[in-house]
């Protein structure tokens, strides 16, 4: 079954090239299965155009970091327009990658002390931020939103220097963008890099690949 990545979509070229860098990486762990890129938004191609040229069943795994609109409504939607008659869809990749945010935290300079604002991108879905409110659980970090959703990373950054704290923002983005740009002009002092072509994201691709195919070989 041909895997289908799924990445939000940037007109950051950097974006791109992560996302391609990450089917690279997926593409030479499974040999001869055939692994193709979409975009839900901003680029091309679409879900739907890359379905249309598979023939055979296809696994859509959405490179999300939470549980959003495009990964709860738009990606299903572009699956049924395709028509292709085989096709499931997992759940996003994010949880398994809270390790990779403390290796870029201290790849980036932060200190044991540092207050950490995890910096995500936002959304208008309660469950996704749920989502992310527990990675920033996880880290032991507090939260900030780029867009939509609210606090912004600039207001929890402003209020803990404030208080004399050394802040250290967590980037809880896949790739290089505008969100990444605006995270590094919140003010803190260390700003971690995204999550980029991580050998956990392509652990965690694989994975949500694999738990398909055994679905569809129990089912």
């Amino acid at each position: 079954m041909t895997l289908v990545l799924v990445a939000h979509g940037t007109r950051d070229p950097r974006g791109a090239e992560v996302v391609e860098e990450i089917a690279a990486l997926v593409r030479a762990r499974l040999g001869d299965v055939g692994v193709e890129v979409a975009y839900a938004d901003v680029r091309g191609p679409d879900v739907a155009s890359v379905l249309r040229g598979i023939a055979g069943g296809a696994v859509v795994v959405p490179a999300f970091l939470a549980a959003g609109y495009h990964v709860r409504v738009d990606v299903p939607g572009q699956v049924v327009a395709s028509g292709h008659p085989d096709v499931v869809v997992t759940e996003p990749i994010g949880a398994a990658l809270v390790p990779v945010l403390r290796e870029r935290l201290k790849e980036a300079g932060w200190r044991p002390g540092d207050a950490v604002v995890l910096g995500a991108a936002g959304s208008s879905d309660a469950r996704a931020l749920g989502d992310v409110e527990t990675v920033g659980r996880a880290l032991g970090a507090e939260v900030g939103y780029v867009a939509t959703a609210a606090p912004s990373v600039g207001d929890v950054v402003a209020g803990l220097k404030a208080l004399g704290r050394r802040v250290a923002v967590a980037s809880w983005l896949l790739a290089p963008g505008v969100f990444q740009g605006r995270l590094e002009g919140v003010g803190a002092d260390v700003v971690a890099g995204p999550i980029g072509a991580h050998s956990r994201v392509v652990e965690a691709v694989l994975l949500r690949y694999y738990e398909a195919r055994c679905f569809l070989q129990v089912a």
